[in-house]
């Protein structure tokens, strides 16, 4: 295997069901571009029997595109060995013929099958379904040395079909692993593999723009600025990303102008909606339809709920997490930018300062397990919130954007800052956080203390306001494993 960055824990899954000695039917899945099939390829080079992937629906020119689809498993199995053979008109056919090809290379080792996009081979009355069934249930499932790993970005057929599936395959699944996006500790780590030189402040940066998405990070070079780099990816001619969000909704959903629809309408508010708010303002039917759809795009990465802090289960919200998603919506939906060196000529702009006060605070939801990490807690049960507080005259309040409710009945009141240097606290400031502390104070029980938390990048100036902050955590915090 090659010296793959992170994945630790899943290579190591994946090599001790390789290892079992039984019939192994394995599901991978996750957002597009997070890695799915490098993932695959690199722990099992050299032991495939057999690999396939499908075809994008994007890239088929066959207005038959169950046609296109056999013709091209047909083709990866001559690829693979089988010998001269009709192909395929139906999936029945097409993987007895697979049988017929495992049967001929049996030599009683692992045979290690992948088949990539899954989701995209189950074409409409295509009868996919069904022949995959029997293919597992009438053959796969009573072969000991028998490895079957599928693949597929489309999270929620994948958890429909597979993981929850209700028919043939139900309880046929042996083991299955959701890859996410890497880490800010994987993306510092990826780019050091690749020779650019970006302090943690501009790792952070890159993160606020893309994600954790290795497919995204692979396309910042080395000897250019961060801001040159959002530059190439963003605003350039021929920008890398220019077409990315269509294609990642188009490859992903069945109807991905709802889908985009819903993500734009998340995008356009930091504490995110309800179900009941989302239907109204996107004009999608409240019935199981939303729902399912907001539970693809939860399973996606893209989005995440939550119950506001003191809040009930029908005031669940859902918010953007999606870093991509994110940026594209502020700085390219709607917009006609022609300057290519629009972001490294802006990035010091109050527009711009602003936005990344407000990513670096979705960077800080994505890495609670770190924060946690570094309080000291991390195995502490806890739950994670924004709150919205109003005051006594029903007008005023104040928001906050991070509390850490915790099993051991301290409440972590978390304020995000992303700045240059150390942050200074100043007379107003300390205002402000006494009055949050209060209220907070007020609305708990009284056996819960509030720890006043700060994360800040590099760490706060030493003066008379600072001594009031009960927790100090920096980007380097961010970074643990």
């Amino acid at each position: 295997m090659t010296n793959m960055i992170g994945r630790v824990a899943e290579k190591e899954e994946l090599m001790t069901l390789y290892r079992s000695g039984k019939p192994e039917f394995v599901a991978v899945y996750g957002r597009r571009r997070v890695g799915k099939t490098f993932l695959i390829k690199d722990v099992f080079e050299g032991k495939m029997a057999f690999y396939h992937t499908g075809i994008s629906p994007l890239e088929s020119r066959n207005s038959n595109l169950l046609q296109d689809q056999l013709k091209s498993f047909h083709h990866s199995l001559v690829k693979y060995g089988l010998e001269a053979s009709i192909p395929p008109t139906n999936w029945l056919d097409a993987f007895f013929q697979l049988e017929e090809l495992l049967e001929s290379l049996d030599n009683q080792q692992r045979q290690v099958v992948f088949i990539d996009e899954l989701p995209w081979l189950d074409t409409p009355r295509s009868g996919f379904m069904s022949a995959f069934e029997h293919f597992w249930n009438g053959w796969g499932s009573g072969r000991d040395n028998l490895m079957l790993v599928v693949c597929g970005s489309a999270t929620s057929w994948i958890e429909d079909n597979l993981i929850n599936s209700h028919g043939g395959l139900y309880g046929r699944l042996t083991y299955e692993i959701k890859l996410s996006p890497f880490t800010l500790r994987e993306c510092e780590e990826y780019f050091q593999a690749a020779g650019l030189q970006l302090t943690r402040y501009d790792v952070v940066q890159a993160y606020m723009s893309v994600g954790g998405i290795p497919y995204y990070l692979g396309f910042f070079r080395k000897g250019l600025s961060i801001g040159q780099n959002i530059d190439t990816l963003f605003f350039a001619k021929n920008a890398k990303l220019n077409n990315e969000f269509d294609r990642l909704f188009s490859s992903q959903f069945s109807n991905p102008e709802t889908y985009k629809k819903i993500i734009h309408l998340l995008a356009s508010r930091h504490s995110g909606f309800t179900r009941e708010e989302i239907a109204d303002r996107t004009g999608i039917p409240k019935g199981g339809g939303l729902s399912k759809m907001l539970a693809a795009l939860e399973a996606g990465d893209f989005v995440a709920k939550y119950v506001p802090f003191g809040g009930k289960k029908r005031e669940e919200r859902y918010k953007l997490v999606d870093n991509f998603c994110l940026f594209y919506s502020k700085f390219k939906e709607g917009l006609d930018i022609r300057d290519p060196d629009f972001w490294e000529k802006n990035q010091n702009a109050q527009s711009i300062s602003s936005w990344k006060g407000v990513a670096f605070e979705e960077v800080c939801f994505t890495h609670i397990q770190q924060i946690k990490n570094a309080l000291g807690v991390g195995a502490v049960t806890s739950r994670e919130s924004a709150w919205n507080i109003q005051g006594d005259d029903g007008l005023s309040g104040t928001q906050i954007d991070m509390l850490i409710d915790r099993a051991d009945r301290v409440v972590n009141l978390c304020e995000m800052k992303f700045y240059k240097s150390e942050f200074t606290i100043d007379k107003a400031y300390d205002a402000k956080l006494r009055q949050r502390t209060q209220l907070l104070v007020e609305n708990l029980p009284r056996n819960r203390a509030v720890h006043l938390t700060m994360i800040t990048t590099f760490g706060l100036t030493y003066n008379e306001y600072s001594g009031h902050i009960q927790k100090l955590l920096t980007l380097d915090d961010l970074f643990e494993k």
